[in-house]
């Protein structure tokens, strides 16, 4: 029987929201002395976003092994959904902005 928390819905949540929580955790260790809105033009005017990104969608590793081993098959679909959408998102950046 499936549990209620696995469906690709659940997944591409967790995919879309850990990354982010990735990059608050990021900023936190790294760069104290300034405010969230500092680092994030310090971010933009270096060009290093799609980098940042990248890194934070690193978080989604540990999801996805977690839904892998709960079974979560169709949950751990929905993460890589999410990696998919990220990824777009960062190539975007890169090449095209």
């Amino acid at each position: 029987m499936r549990s209620k928390y696995d469906a690709p819905l659940v997944g591409l949540l967790f995919g879309l929201v850990v990354p982010l929580i990735g990059l608050v955790v990021f900023y936190k260790f790294n760069f104290k002395t300034l405010d969230f809105t500092e680092f994030m033009e310090f971010v933009n005017r270096k060009d290093k976003m799609p980098q940042l990104i990248s890194l934070s969608v690193v978080a989604n590793l540990g999801v996805f092994f977690i839904f892998i081993w709960k079974k979560f098959y169709y949950s751990a679909k929905g993460v890589i959904m999410a990696t998919f959408i990220y990824t777009i998102v960062v190539l975007i950046l890169k090449y095209f902005v």
